[in-house]
């Protein structure tokens, strides 16, 4: 097989102009930093996780030390990965002072006969795994402090609106045949201690299975548990959907039954992908052949070609 990755920094609700060209840089490192495991003979999984890794120490991104702050200003983080050659996967939900939430979701998966680790009791995993503890403050962003500020204030005046500050992810097909994915997030501002959303949740934030493909998701994180977004998606391709038809479907589904708005990130068995989404925008980027693809906005989309 060709190996494939592609990456998704998180549905945006706008991306400000002095950022895009961060944004940008961040999300085509993390897809060369995936499709470089590959082509030196990585795993499926090693491509995702490493891939993730990249956006979570990237502060342009809702994950590792550029996550969003709940309503006590603090940082707590899920994340989840699944390899599809036999469903094996872990999460970790409301995890606090760790740089890479992904790592930690891998050692559940390989080193537990559980997939979902919370709170505290990931946090002693953790430190029995040799995870070193980061300062919390170590977590938070000028940016982010800002973000709690302003949402806070929007909802004191009563504002309506959906956040949509997205996650990150990761796909990929390895040469032997595999694929997995991996999804990583800092949450929704100002949400309460504890709150946790999609991305932990296999089937939800994301799903891979060899026979099918892998999907990761992103955006309103209660819209998506309610549809089961990754699970919906390879369920249309099951049914023999093209992967752009069943992106759409599954999107329009969460659309027109919950108004939530989100994107899909999905790798086919065959090698095939797409990318797709609701909200205004969503970076992405996509690795295969030698080329990388990438966008932001839904009138964007460039190609190179890879060193």
């Amino acid at each position: 097989m060709n190996p494939v990755v592609v990456v998704h920094g998180g549905g945006a609700s706008c991306i400000s102009k002095d950022r895009k060209e961060r944004v940008r840089q961040g999300i085509i490192q993390a897809a060369t930093t995936g499709y470089n495991i590959l082509k030196e003979g990585g795993s499926a999984v090693d491509a995702v996780e490493g891939a993730v890794t990249v956006l979570e120490n990237d502060p342009e991104f809702n994950a590792g030390c550029g996550s969003v702050l709940n309503v006590n200003g603090e940082v707590e983080m899920d994340a989840s990965i699944m390899s599809g050659k036999d469903l094996s996967s872990g999460a970790v939900s409301a995890v606090r002072c760790i740089a890479n939430p992904i790592r930690l979701a891998r050692l559940v998966m390989e080193k537990t006969p559980h997939c979902f680790l919370t709170g505290q009791g990931a946090t002693e995993f953790a430190a029995a795994m040799g995870i070193p503890a980061v300062p919390g403050e170590q977590l938070v962003t000028e940016r982010n402090v800002r973000h709690l500020q302003k949402e806070k204030q929007e909802k004191a005046a009563q504002k309506p609106h959906q956040q949509i500050l997205g996650t990150v992810g990761a796909v990929a097909l390895d040469c032997t045949g595999n694929v997995a994915y991996a999804t990583s997030t800092g949450g929704i501002v100002n949400k309460m201690v504890g709150r946790v959303g999609d991305t932990p949740c296999v089937g939800s934030g994301g799903y891979a299975d060899n026979g099918i493909g892998a999907v990761s998701t992103t955006g309103h994180g209660e819209s998506i548990l309610k549809v089961n977004l990754a699970r919906l998606t390879l369920f249309h391709v099951e049914q023999g959907k093209t992967l752009e038809e069943a992106a759409e479907m599954s999107l329009d589904y969460m659309k027109c039954k919950v108004k939530g708005l989100g994107g899909v990130i999905v790798v086919s068995k065959a090698g095939d992908w797409a990318v797709k989404w609701t909200s205004a925008a969503m970076p992405w980027a996509a690795a295969k052949d030698g080329k990388l693809h990438s966008g932001i906005d839904l009138s964007e989309t460039s190609v190179i070609d890879l060193p």
